[in-house]
């Protein structure tokens, strides 16, 4: 279990894999203000769930080892990933998503409501830049940066098969840069390229194109800021750079 920065960065370096990276995630204690949030709302639950049992912890990466394509979200909600265990699973940013990776040809199904519920990724893997669910969705900085070592090793170890990284919003696109520079040894020219929807950065050769998307929030879905024809072209076009045509 990890309970300070210092340990986070330890740990996240001495994981073997995937699995135990999961694993290791799921008991991070490190942030004292995300803990507490967490649990407060894994103990007080939405009344449309009251009689579920919240997962309450932090929340690992869900898709293929050997993914291609990499989707990074900002961070778990409180009652999706923080209440079902797994990334973008129960709530409707979830149902958005996973629609659009079915449509894409990337998921097994379209929807995406429990842990168990034979929801299988192709060629992809979820992640999040933040792996506790924050109040108001939004991480502070230094809960950002103490999280990042999960990140990393991640991408550490996905790093022989993936060729995409598609950015739900502003802060995953942000998120990325230390990543590059942290696991392919890729530093961004100055000044960063702008997030935006269908932005594209390329790292060169060795490291994963980037894409930038409008994340899958209510907020960008209800109004039509994002549409499901916008989605669709950016997983298409991830889904061509990642076949290498």
């Amino acid at each position: 279990m990890t309970r300070t920065a210092d340990e986070v960065t330890t740990a996240a370096a001495q994981v073997p894999d995937l699995p135990a990276l999961d694993a290791a995630v799921a008991h991070c204690r490190a942030c004292p203000g995300l803990v507490a949030w967490r649990e407060q709302v894994a103990a007080t639950k939405r009344a449309a769930f009251r009689d579920q049992t919240y997962w309450g912890r932090p929340v690992p990466g869900f898709g293929a080892s050997d993914a291609r394509i990499a989707v990074l979200g900002l961070a778990p909600a409180a009652h999706g990933g923080n209440r079902t265990g797994r990334v973008f699973t129960g709530d409707r940013s979830g149902d958005v998503l996973f629609a659009a990776l079915h449509r894409a040809g990337l998921a097994n199904q379209p929807t995406s409501v429990a842990a168990d519920d034979g929801l299988r990724l192709i060629d992809t893997r979820v992640v999040a830049a933040v792996r506790c669910a924050p109040p108001a969705n939004k991480p502070t900085p230094a809960e950002r940066d103490t999280c990042a070592p999960w990140l990393h090793r991640e991408f550490e170890l996905l790093r022989a098969s993936l060729r995409v990284v598609v950015a739900l919003g502003a802060f995953a696109w942000a998120a990325w840069w230390p990543t590059s520079t942290r696991v392919y040894g890729r530093r961004p020219p100055t000044p960063r390229p702008a997030f935006g929807h269908g932005a594209h950065w390329s790292g060169g050769a060795g490291a994963p194109d980037l894409l930038g998307c409008y994340h899958v929030s209510q907020q960008n879905t209800f109004t039509g800021r994002l549409t499901p024809a916008m989605l669709d072209e950016v997983f298409a076009e991830a889904k061509r750079r990642a076949q290498g045509s």
